[in-house]
């Protein structure tokens, strides 16, 4: 029945290319060599490129696209639009040639037998000879039909595939790409419907989109079909699934995003192209599209995906996969695969350090794409009509954009759009060419004026900024391949998870300090014990913004629990197998009254910093219910993700009693000092840690040494007074004795010790005196670590 003009997907594999184009080559690769593994793809056809070269013939068409197209200068879009309208117009209008309706025909009511429908809908794909390479994305040039019921509307369809071969986009692309219009053809896909109007659908990156961290699949999703996931028009729903844990058999979602997913494309029985896009139910938008098991099991088909592609082509080969889950059987499918082209293409491995030095007011938030900065004017584009005001280095501003818009986008110096999520259209176009943009900021385009001054900052991780005039910033580019090898171990300090992925790139020993206290502040937000006791909250307005700020958890203990895990799950995928070090709180008894709901459970302290903190909290009553909060977030983050490289760290443990009953009350709640290889370290920053730091280390795996409280207790001065400033030193000697007769203690008993305080940070030369005491690790903030590690180069 297979004909030269039709094939069915499943007869076909990637080396049929040249026949198919490259979505349909890779739909066959999939069905071939993938589907009995358990990989899930709908049945379907490929119209061939012969079909479509005959399509041309037939309708005199043939030399067309060259004489139309050569030589026309791809910014001159007013060209480009006149000349592309009337190829598309031709090419969808001349009648399909005789034989190939008829191949298509049959083809298609075969389909329909197989499904056990008369008219089955299927979804019209183009696929181009030029499409989904490694090197060129072509994200959104050619055209997709959804939905598409019965011979008639499918004839249209087909013809209509055939003309997006000349869209604007797709001609200037090709044109920026040095890829002559006459080498390239079309082929048509026909694939059965996945009813996922009916249910949800989305896209998958086997990397980290932002950073191109290769250890991370990230799944995102919305209600209803796929096309406004990819198009931008919602705020999905997003998973990161570590690799190396789910191959092991481990439930590795280590971070969830509930999107807003404003609006829904669903099917319209009555309309011309069977779809219309609805408002998002209100009990719908706050829940997630997908169950954790669901998650995993596309995270799982997608790393069999790579795998398979990685080994055809000789080298790790990220993917850019979406996904469909049928309504009415509840199934999953994969509807596309194709090589993700942006960061796979890196010959050299680099880190791009974005640094905002201004201050400013900020005007929005979104979802960062990438890690740069730009700025320049707005400009705010609501239509087509207005791109020809567009001028290059102006920050293009929009409700979502348009793959027509792919030209201007390119000379812009940032993008902001009101909706889409981090796998859109805009972001796919802004990580290709290297611009900072912010998508989902909501009200960009009502809060923004054409011709103001912005900054657009992408540099804090997933929150991407926008910020009143154009104000200073520094770019460091880091050849992380010709930083040197150090003689001492240089590890990170860190608190916030946003970066993890982008930073976990330099070549680093791991974390030597995890601060919880951002978590705690900003991904909690309310003093843990208000959430174990929300009666105690004497404040209405306090409990009912704790409720609202638990939300859809449901469940005080659990909200924290879960986030907690999440953001110390984050850094310890991205720094996986490199281990990291958690420090249980160690806030202050009038920085933890400052959380919502803190007041009615902390103390007025005269003196904060040598209060009630640390390791004196952990077995008081007062707050022993707290502290099984944060030990249970760490045996989720070990035990249900399998991130076995996270060990923890006691903070301001004042006597060998206090170390004691910590590491009781740890054991209680299930983390056992050397359970599951559990490391167990100890801050050393009070003088008695070092005065008894052989006993110390009977109790744990070994120390990091606080040189800021050291300093501090040692030196007899508050650290937080301005007018003692001039006192606090970490480099005077006597700090120094202490640190030198703490790391020579801790060897004797065969322990490491590390430091992770400030000084090394800022002043390379500490960092060279301890390495010179012969210090196990230093800790440092990652804008540092380039220049110590030039400082300390091995045999330096």
């Amino acid at each position: 029945m297979d004909t030269p003009l039709v094939v069915w997907l499943r007869d076909v594999g990637l080396d049929a290319l040249p026949r198919v184009g490259g979505k349909n080559a890779s739909l066959g690769e999939m069905l071939r060599s993938l589907a009995p593994t358990g990989v899930r793809v709908p049945e379907g056809f490929a119209l061939t490129t012969d079909a479509f070269r005959l399509h041309l013939r037939a309708a005199g068409l043939e030399k067309a696209p060259q004489e139309m197209l050569s030589g026309l200068d791809p910014g001159d879009t007013a060209a480009v639009a006149r000349a592309a309208e009337v190829l598309r117009r031709r090419v969808s209008d001349a009648p399909l040639p005789p034989e190939l309706a008829d191949a298509a025909r049959t083809a298609y009511a075969r389909l329909c037998q197989a499904c056990g429908e008369d008219d089955t809908d299927v979804a019209v794909r183009s696929s181009a000879t030029a499409e989904d390479l490694p090197a060129a994305s072509f994200a959104g040039l050619h055209e997709t039909y959804l939905g598409v019921r019965g011979w008639p509307a499918l004839e249209r369809a087909i013809r209509a595939c055939m003309a997006s071969l000349f869209t604007d986009r797709a001609i200037v692309y090709r044109a920026e790409h040095a890829i002559r219009h006459e080498d390239v053809a079309l082929s048509v896909g026909v694939q059965k419907m996945v009813r996922s109007d009916l249910a949800s659908a989305g896209v998958i990156f086997t990397l980290e989109t932002e950073s191109g961290c290769r250890d991370i699949v990230l799944v995102t999703g919305a209600w209803g079909l796929g096309e406004v996931v990819v198009q931008g028009r919602v705020n999905p729903d997003e998973w990161w699934v570590h690799k190396g844990t789910l191959r092991r058999g481990f439930r590795s979602i280590v971070r969830r995003r509930v999107g807003d997913k404003a609006v829904r494309l669903v099917y319209d029985e009555g309309g011309g192209r069977g779809l219309r896009e609805l408002p998002g139910r209100e009990r719908d938008r706050r829940r997630p599209v997908l169950g954790d098991d669901e998650v995993l099991q596309l995270a799982r088909w997608a790393l069999d995906i790579e795998d398979h592609y990685s080994r055809r082509e000789g080298r790790a080969l990220p993917m850019d996969i979406e996904w469909a889950k049928d309504g009415r059987s509840g199934l999953l499918y994969v509807v596309q695969a194709r090589p993700e082209t942006v960061h796979a293409q890196r010959a050299r491995p680099h880190l791009e350090l974005h640094t905002l030095r201004g201050k400013g007011p900020l005007l929005l938030r979104g979802r960062a794409v990438g890690s740069r900065i730009g700025a320049g004017p707005v400009r705010i584009v609501r239509g087509t009509a207005e791109l020809g005001a567009f001028q290059p280095g102006d920050v293009l501003v929009a409700e979502m954009t348009d793959p027509d818009w792919d030209p201007v986008l390119r000379r812009a110096a940032a993008v902001v759009t009101d909706q889409g999520g981090r796998t859109c259209h805009a972001a796919i176009v802004a990580r290709e060419i290297g611009i900072p943009c912010v998508v989902g900021a909501e009200r960009a385009t009502h809060l923004l004026r054409s011709g103001q001054d912005v900054t657009v900052s992408c540099a804090h991780g997933e929150e991407g900024r926008v910020y009143d005039g154009k104000l200073a910033f520094e770019r460091e580019d880091i050849d992380l391949a010709a930083l040197p090898r150090t003689r001492v171990p240089l590890m990170l300090n860190l608190a916030n998870p946003e970066r993890a992925f982008e930073l976990c790139q330099l070549p680093c020993a791991g974390v030597g300090l995890l601060r919880i206290e951002f978590l705690v502040s900003n991904w909690i937000g309310v003093h843990p014990m208000a959430l174990l006791h929300p009666e105690r909250v004497e404040d209405a307005a306090a409990r009912a913004a704790i409720a609202e700020r638990v939300g859809a958890a449901g469940d005080g203990p659990e909200f924290f629990v879960e986030r907690m895990a999440s953001g110390v799950g984050q850094i310890a995928a991205a720094f996986h197998p490199r281990p990291v070090i958690v420090r249980f709180s160690d806030f202050k008894t009038d920085e933890y009254a400052g959380l919502l709901g803190g007041r009615p459970f902390e103390p007025v302290e005269a003196n904060p910093m040598i209060g009630w903190r640390g390791a004196s909290r952990y077995y008081d009553d007062r707050y022993r219910e707290g502290f099984a909060l944060e030990c249970a977030a760490i045996r989720r983050v070990r035990e249900e993700m399998g991130l076995e490289n996270v060990a923890v760290m006691i903070p301001f443990c004042r006597t060998l009693e206090e170390g004691r009953r910590v590491l009781a009350e740890m054991e209680k709640s299930g983390l056992a000092r050397g359970a599951r290889a559990l490391r167990v370290y100890v801050m050393c920053e009070i003088p008695n840690n070092v005065v008894l730091a052989e006993e110390f280390a009977e109790l744990f795996d070994g120390f990091s040494i606080g040189s800021n409280d050291l300093t501090q207790l040692t030196l007899g001065v508050d650290r937080n007074s301005e007018r003692l400033a001039h006192v606090f030193d970490e480099r005077d000697p006597g700090v120094k004795a202490l640190i030198a007769r703490v790391i020579e203690a801790a060897h004797r008993k065969q322990r490491v010790v590390g430091l992770c305080g400030e000084a090394p940070s800022n002043d390379p030369a500490y960092a060279a005196w301890l390495a010179d005491q012969g210090i196990d690790s230093i800790s440092l903030n990652p804008d540092a670590l380039p220049r110590v590690a030039r400082l300390l180069a091995a045999g330096g």
